[in-house]
């Protein structure tokens, strides 16, 4: 029976495999992945928080600009090794991990936050797109992909992440409208992660869940444990073949917690308790994982220490590199148009004028 339409979200369901200890509480639904597809979800989850780690110090220390750390939110890897390398991955400000998995080199995540477009510059055949700021608009990415996609009758796919507080911007509104007209092949994930900045996901909507608003758009959601990566990617795999057949998007609200502040602006001892994030901690989805991968006997203290070491150099690579390379001013202007309009040339001769006076100085 199909996971999606067994835990209708308005009847409290929540889907899950693993529990917050690691253990396995739904061996029905459990996925059958090989030990290198376990241990390469792991072994990127472990690299996108030393990442994040990575990129406090570097804007505490003046080397980077406000970014939004992802801690806690790891299990995004799910939703990542579920997707086919054809399909489209649009994120927004906070899912770094999935875009890593998927082949995003970690340096262009720090160049994007250290103001160098290039980092938004994708390799060859990774088709991510590009980290998106503004609140709610990756939805309505997602749905245009997805409609082309569609419409040129390819089996391709795209998926689009936004936050909670995302579904209170129209954009989303609009997008979920569109999806459920036109069938879109798209996959929808809110991260919700039980705050929009300050305002907490009580007073972010009338609706017991983000989940069922997909029922008034006329397409299925699904909620499910944001913090499990195999529960994700057990929804998420669903929901691809369910949009490849042409049976339409599906709206995934995964439940995970920010371990950090909003952004590296954030002050969330202002609006959170102690208890509250600790509780959260208990059952934060790399620990989580790491129990389950030593139950198969996949885990043990030397490969953790292999694991890390590995994580430390990418890490330590990325910054060297991202560092190394010089913002063009150019390339604020270059990508924007096929053919460059004419007010968009006098203001990159404008701006070359100051560029030629700091290379005389």
């Amino acid at each position: 029976m199909s996971v999606i339409t067994s835990n209708d979200p308005r009847k409290g369901k929540i889907f899950r495999i693993l529990d917050k200890t690691g253990k396995v509480v739904n061996k029905k639904d459990l996925p059958k992945l090989k030990k290198a597809d376990l241990l390469k979800i792991y072994e990127y989850m472990v690299l996108a928080r030393l990442v994040d780690e990575k990129a406090v110090k570097l804007q505490r220390s003046g080397r980077m600009g406000t970014f939004a750390q992802l801690t806690g939110q790891e299990a995004q890897v799910g939703v990542a090794a579920a997707m086919e390398q054809k399909d489209w991955l649009f994120p927004s400000f906070r899912e770094h991990a999935a875009m890593m998995y998927r082949g995003m080199p970690p340096h262009l995540f720090y160049l994007v936050f250290m103001g160098n477009e290039e980092g938004n510059r994708m390799p060859k055949d990774v088709n991510n797109f590009t980290i998106s700021v503004p609140v709610g608009s990756q939805a309505l990415h997602a749905v245009g992909a997805g409609w082309a996609f569609k419409i040129k009758k390819e089996k391709t796919c795209s998926v689009g992440f936004f936050g909670d507080g995302a579904t209170s911007e129209g954009d989303f509104h609009e997008a979920m409208n569109f999806a459920g007209v036109f069938k879109t092949n798209s996959v929808l994930v809110c991260q919700n992660n039980q705050y929009a900045i300050s305002t907490q996901f009580s007073h972010q909507t009338a609706s017991a869940t983000i989940a069922e608003k997909a029922y008034a758009y006329g397409f299925e959601g699904i909620r499910v444990d944001g913090n499990d990566p195999l529960a994700l990617y057990v929804v998420i795999k669903e929901a691809l073949a369910k949009a490849r057949s042409g049976k339409g998007p599906t709206l995934v609200e995964a439940l995970t917690y920010r371990l950090g502040p909003h952004t590296s602006a954030d002050d969330p001892t202002l609006y959170r308790s102690d208890k509250e994030v600790k509780t959260w901690q208990q059952q934060e989805p790399i620990r989580r994982f790491q129990k389950y991968l030593l139950s198969l006997g996949y885990w043990n203290k030397a490969y953790e220490e292999k694991i890390q070491a590995w994580a430390t150099q990418k890490v330590e690579d990325a910054v060297k590199k991202a560092e190394g390379m010089h913002l063009k001013i150019d390339d604020m202007f270059t990508y924007m148009y096929k053919d460059m309009p004419q007010d968009l040339r006098e203001q990159q001769d404008y701006l070359k004028q100051f560029e030629s006076k700091e290379e005389g100085a």
